[in-house]
């Protein structure tokens, strides 16, 4: 699938440098390397992963001072993650049943030190042009479209999920035309308390 720039993390850089002074900044989900790329030209340390192998190695080639590993959201995250600042997971947790998405940001959290930041992107139930809505209905909103899992976010699940024990920072609902057809997603930003 084609992809276009989407500078989403431009403004939160001076945020994710100012809490990553002494650790790496954790990425979820790094695809081909694009926020990678940002992060490390920003000067930060990280360590990503992904799922798929041809994207682990296109993203290792493109930013070659990241340390990029081929890795499951539900394996152990890599050792070095721990006490984290800044972890970022853009449309990388929308794979999973509501309690398996409920447990890896527990698990997100787990790795963080009070004060550190998630940012996250996740599927609206208005991402029509990605599947929202279609396909094979496996729990709310959440649809086996095209054989693969996929679960789209209205605002009471972005609340709920994010509830208790992180205070939200940033909350917008937003397009991107980074995949060319109009993406719609729902930005979060939230502090471990």
């Amino acid at each position: 699938m084609p992809s276009f720039s989407d500078p989403w993390l431009h403004p939160w850089l001076p945020a994710i440098s100012a809490r990553s002074t002494t650790s790496p900044v954790l990425e979820i989900g790094c695809g081909h390397g694009d926020d990678t790329a940002v992060l490390a030209d920003a000067g930060l340390r990280v360590i990503a992963f992904d799922l798929s192998r041809a994207a682990v190695a296109a993203a290792r080639l493109r930013v070659p001072s990241a340390q990029i590993e081929c890795r499951d959201i539900r394996a152990p995250f890599p050792p070095q993650a721990s006490e984290l600042g800044a972890v970022i997971a853009s449309l990388s947790l929308h794979y999973f049943p509501w309690d398996e998405t409920v447990s890896i940001v527990q698990r997100i959290r787990d790795v963080m030190r009070p004060g550190g930041w998630l940012l996250c992107r996740l599927n609206s139930t208005e991402d029509h042009n990605f599947g929202a809505g279609q396909g094979v209905r496996i729990e709310e909103n959440y649809y086996s479209v095209d054989g693969q899992p996929k679960r789209f976010f209205d605002e009471e699940a972005v609340c709920r999920l994010f509830d208790g024990q992180w205070q939200r920072v940033s909350m917008t609902h937003q397009r991107t035309r980074k995949y060319v057809r109009s993406k719609a997603l729902w930005e979060v930003v939230v502090e471990r308390v």
